[in-house]
């Protein structure tokens, strides 16, 4: 057994709470476990200059850690200003932008900020879960409001993170195991079962290509719970399809 009782393919306790934010046009609270992420969906009428007049619109996503979201309180400028910090940020907004049809979208942008509350491994994989539904309230929103014909998504998206211990799989991994990890995978999956992203690392010993194909597997099955907590919060105006 792993050190809080779960079995190795098992996700921790996921929750994702929607209208979180009354200002935001879409928002939502995502709780993995321990790990707590704020996401919040702001539709605006401003393009990135280079998509000006091409009837295109762009979605892309900030990513953060409040000060104590961890053991030890971080200041904000050494946060934002972080290359992890960038590099999940743009990870996130790549990832949305796998599963929204921009031409549909116009010319808007959404910009999706996650900030986490209090992390304990795999924040930026919840950070996409929690941001798809955040993105997807904000567009319906925005086609509620006669600001768009029709919902420019053209998925569902989620993400969890697995590992490699002593030769066995890790499924979502939390902060301890992740510390202490031989390989250390995120994987980014639509609701048909196609990678977004997967980035994977041999912390110690290399991996092979069977363990590869085990992860991969193992993510499709995880994600399968994931992909259905959020049909149950937006799929009376998305439904998931089937594969």
């Amino acid at each position: 057994m792993r050190n809080d009782n779960r079995k190795n393919e098992e996700l921790r306790p996921i929750q994702i709470e929607t209208g979180v934010n009354r200002y935001a046009e879409g928002s939502a609270l995502i709780s993995v476990g321990n790990t707590k992420v704020l996401c919040t969906a702001s539709v605006e009428t401003n393009i990135p200059k280079w998509l000006a007049g091409t009837g295109q619109g762009w979605v892309t996503a900030e990513y953060g850690m409040l000060p104590r979201s961890t053991h030890t309180r971080m200041r904000r400028d050494k946060i934002s200003n972080s290359g992890r910090s960038q590099e999940i940020s743009r990870l996130i907004a790549r990832s949305l932008r796998a599963v929204t049809d921009l031409k549909k979208l116009g010319e808007k942008s959404i910009t999706v900020d996650c900030d986490v509350i209090q992390a304990d491994g795999g924040t930026r994989t919840a950070a996409i879960t929690g941001g798809f539904v955040a993105l997807a309230i904000g567009l319906q929103k925005s086609v509620a409001g006669g600001e768009l014909d029709a919902l420019p998504l053209t998925d569902y998206l989620a993400a969890t993170s697995l590992g490699v211990s002593n030769g066995n799989i890790l499924v979502d991994l939390n902060y301890e195991e992740d510390s202490s990890i031989e390989t250390d995978m995120n994987i980014v999956m639509t609701g048909q079962g196609h990678f977004v992203e997967i980035q994977g690392t041999a912390e110690g010993a290399p991996f092979s290509s069977q363990e590869l194909a085990t992860m991969t597997e193992s993510a499709k099955t995880a994600l399968e719970s994931v992909f259905q907590i959020q049909s149950d919060l937006i799929g009376d105006f998305f439904p998931r399809k089937s594969k």
